[in-house]
């Protein structure tokens, strides 16, 4: 592998002139490549940080008063959202950089250590559409496993011991109690929830093996919504995966109407009901358990969700209330794999990281709507 590094000076909008290396890798360009002297200045590490949850949490973060460095692949993401991230929260250059590199590349995961002085680590990176995984598994198990620990490797070997790793409700499978709590049976039904589950354990071995790691291991139930301003949200590639954007792209007339996958299940209106979070309280929820770990908690599993349930239909409506109409859906067969409910007790987040999920229903409506008319082709309407 053959390595050229060019050094250049940029003038951001805001009149800010830094300095920039780029680095031409086998003739590929990764842009805002670490300088060559370490920077000293401390900073979090944002793997996956331009995509929907992690853009949100970057928002927090720099809110809070953190520097971050988001590395991003681009993969199911946007370097778009990081230019509005900039624009909502009007950070100084220094304070938030971006790298576009892949962790399953360790040159690049080296350099982006030897460059930085990282404190802690949010590990957001990973492929995550269930339907995906379960059509081509290896890719599952290569990118998000082997590129997991790589990322531990290099904290390792830089003596980065602090790290929230977005997990998921998936590790629960079928849940055998409602409302779930941390301490319940971990399980997976599909490739991408057991990448989750493994990663896990991989993390607990790791802890076991060395009480130095401090590590929050954060089981995320269904995050929906979008940022206030509309500028940054969920920006699916091509057909949504996931219900709320489906929902939004009916409601803006891109998709003809949404198809319900069982009437009949034992719930309120007979449709499946989830625990939906809104991304902003969740972004919260990284800010808190960053700051958990200078308190060296060891390794940790917290549940991230509301511990109210909606159903596809009240979602359904609470978006067509939010964009004026009536949207149009029809009544399918149940999928196979699905289950009639999932929702999380949240008390122990509230208890450990003293957070807890404070923005409602209608918001999440409201806000996923403002996102979605204001960006009918998401990162590619400008801004």
């Amino acid at each position: 592998m053959s390595a050229v590094d060019t050094t250049t000076t940029v003038t951001h909008p805001d009149g800010t002139v830094v300095t920039v290396t780029t680095r031409t890798i086998d003739g590929a360009v990764a842009e805002d490549v670490p300088p060559i002297v370490k920077d000293p200045r401390p900073r979090v590490l944002a793997t996956g940080g331009a995509g929907f949850i992690g853009s949100h949490t970057v928002v927090e973060l720099l809110g809070a008063g953190m520097a971050v460095v988001v590395v991003d692949n681009y993969d199911n993401s946007s370097p778009e959202s990081i230019v509005r991230v900039r624009e909502i929260t009007g950070c100084a250059a220094d304070d938030l950089i971006l790298v576009q590199a892949d962790l399953c590349d360790e040159d690049a995961v080296e350099n982006l250590f030897r460059g930085y002085n990282f404190t802690s680590v949010i590990h957001f990176a990973g492929k995550k559409a269930v339907g995906e995984s379960v059509q081509i598994p290896l890719l599952y198990y290569q990118n998000n496993i082997t590129g997991s620990l790589i990322l531990m490797e290099a904290m390792k070997k830089h003596d980065v011991k602090n790290l929230v790793f977005s997990s998921s409700a998936t590790v629960y499978g079928d849940p055998e109690k409602l409302p779930i709590t941390e301490d319940c049976r971990l399980t997976a039904t599909n490739p991408y929830g057991r990448t989750k589950l493994f990663l896990e354990e991989i993390m607990r071995d790791l802890h076991k093996s060395d009480d130095s790691w401090n590590i929050l291991l954060l089981r995320y139930f269904n995050p929906v919504g979008a940022h206030k301003s509309g500028k940054i949200g969920e920006n699916p590639n091509g057909i949504p995966n996931n219900l709320m954007p489906y929902i939004a792209q009916v409601a803006s007339g891109k998709r003809k109407e949404l198809s319900v996958f069982g009437d009949d299940w034992d719930t309120k209106d007979g449709t499946g009901v989830r625990d939906y979070i809104h991304v902003v309280d969740l972004a919260l929820g990284h800010v808190a358990a960053v700051k958990k770990l200078e308190e060296k908690p060891g390794c940790v599993a917290v549940n991230l969700g509301t511990g109210t349930a909606y159903s596809v239909l009240e979602m359904l409506s609470g978006v067509g209330k939010a964009a004026g109409k009536e949207l149009p859906y029809k009544m399918c067969p149940r999928r196979d794999g699905d289950v009639a409910a999932c929702y999380c007790d949240p008390s122990y987040a509230k208890e450990f990281l003293g957070w807890e999920a404070t923005r409602g229903y209608e918001e999440m409506c409201e806000d996923l709507w403002r996102w979605q008319s204001d960006n009918p082709d998401g990162f590619n309407t400008p801004s």
